[in-house]
């Protein structure tokens, strides 16, 4: 439960705000037929939430040292643009309306996405959304990814608010374990997977959409 107005919130991108993550599963499915190769799709949660060089990591540990993921990640990001230059990025539902409500109430807000920051830009700016935000950090920017806090704490630090003044909205586990290591009141909405019961552990709020995010913040009231 959300007791208290945020100072700030601090919003995940893919799969949180934008309806990517179904988009890059089929990319990944594209980039590894074709070149011919194996590929573990269960990988895909592993990555949900994670920076470039973790997913490098966890494909080279599934797949061996040999197998070419330069190549495959060079692909998936072509195909992946492909995708979205046939169809579009959809708007998850509910994320105009909470972003109004934040504008209206005078709270700050900030993306903390684990894609590196000119693509990060590039999607914010095709969906038109680049000026609703104060602060945008990249997987890139920040030493290490979700779910270490860094991330969280640096764009805290952009927008000038204490962490326990943050609320963090996330839909990937490594996303909620960091922003409560940040000292941030997490809260979820799960886009492709449900939370893990080890993740429940940490009592995040789990809701089913940003709109009840904003349900949950005007019942605070004044």
């Amino acid at each position: 439960m959300i007791e208290r107005w945020p100072e700030a919130v601090i919003f995940d991108m893919d799969g949180l705000m934008l309806d990517t993550e179904a988009p890059a599963l089929r990319a990944w499915e594209r980039a590894a037929r074709g070149l011919g190769r194996d590929f573990d799709l269960t990988l895909c949660r592993q990555m949900i939430g994670r920076d470039f060089g973790d997913c490098v990591a966890l494909i080279r540990a599934r797949h061996g040292a040999d197998y070419p993921v330069d190549e495959l990640t060079r692909a998936w990001a072509a195909d992946y643009d492909t995708i979205v230059a046939a169809e579009g990025i959809a708007l998850k539902p509910g994320l105009v309306e909470i972003l109004d409500l934040l504008d209206e109430r005078g709270i700050a807000t900030a993306v903390a996405t684990s894609t590196r920051r000119e693509r990060a830009l590039a999607k914010l700016d095709r969906v038109g959304l680049t000026h609703r935000f104060a602060a945008l950090v990249g997987g890139d920017e920040i030493a290490h990814g979700k779910p270490a806090p860094d991330i969280f704490l640096a764009a805290a630090a952009r927008l000038g608010v204490p962490a326990g003044d943050c609320i963090v909205l996330e839909d990937s586990e490594p996303g909620i374990i960091g922003a409560a290591a940040a000292g941030m009141m997490p809260v979820m909405v799960p886009d492709l997977h449900q939370p893990s019961v080890e993740l429940l552990l940490l009592k995040p709020l789990v809701v089913g959409s940003l709109s009840a995010v904003a349900v949950h913040l005007r019942a605070i009231g004044p």
